[in-house]
C-alpha cells in the first residue's frame, strides 16, 4: 500500500477500537472499505488520492445528512453525523478560503485567455486542479461564473 493516509486511517482504526469509540471505529471502518473497494478491489493501487477522494465524498455526505436531520428535527442522528465530519475533517488537506480561490480563479482565467462563459469548463478543469482537495466544486464553479464576463 503507498498511502500515508490510509495507513494512518488503519493506526487511528486501532487506536479507536482500543479506546472503544465506536462513532470513530464506524466512521473510519466506512472510509477504509469504500477506499479499498474503489482501489484494491478494482485492480488499482492504493493512493493518497483514492483516500482522500473518499474523504472528501464522506465529508460532502455527512454535511448534507446533517442539514436534512437538522430539518426534520432529528438532533440525535445529527449530533453523531457531525462527530463523524469532525473525525473525518482531520485527514483531509486545509479548505482554502474563498478569497484565496477566488485569487486561483483569476490566475486562471488570465493564464488561460478566458473571455467568456464559453471558456468555463476550460477554467473549472485547471483550477480543479490547482486546488485539488481544498476547495468545493460549487465554490469554484460560483467563482469562475463570476469571474467571466
Amino acid at each position: 500500500m503507498a498511502s500515508e493516509t490510509y495507513d494512518k486511517l488503519m493506526n487511528d482504526l486501532k487506536g479507536a477500537m482500543k479506546a472503544r469509540d465506536m462513532v470513530a471505529v464506524n466512521a473510519i471502518r466506512g472510509v477504509i472499505a469504500k477506499a479499498k473497494d474503489l482501489t484494491v478491489n478494482a485492480g488499482k493501487e492504493m493512493t493518497d488520492d483514492a483516500v482522500l477522494a473518499v474523504l472528501a465524498k464522506g465529508a460532502k455526505q455527512r454535511e448534507e445528512s446533517i442539514a436534512q436531520f437538522e430539518q426534520a428535527g432529528r438532533a440525535d442522528l445529527a449530533a453523531n453525523e457531525k462527530a463523524e465530519l469532525e473525525l473525518l475533517r482531520k485527514y483531509l488537506p486545509r479548505q482554502l478560503s474563498e478569497d484565496e480561490v477566488a485569487a486561483v480563479v483569476k490566475q486562471a482565467v488570465a493564464e488561460l485567455g478566458a473571455t467568456s462563459k464559453k471558456d468555463m469548463g476550460r477554467v473549472m478543469k485547471d483550477v480543479m486542479v490547482r486546488v485539488k482537495g481544498q476547495a468545493d466544486g460549487k465554490l469554484v464553479s460560483k467563482l469562475v461564473g463570476a469571474a467571466l464576463p
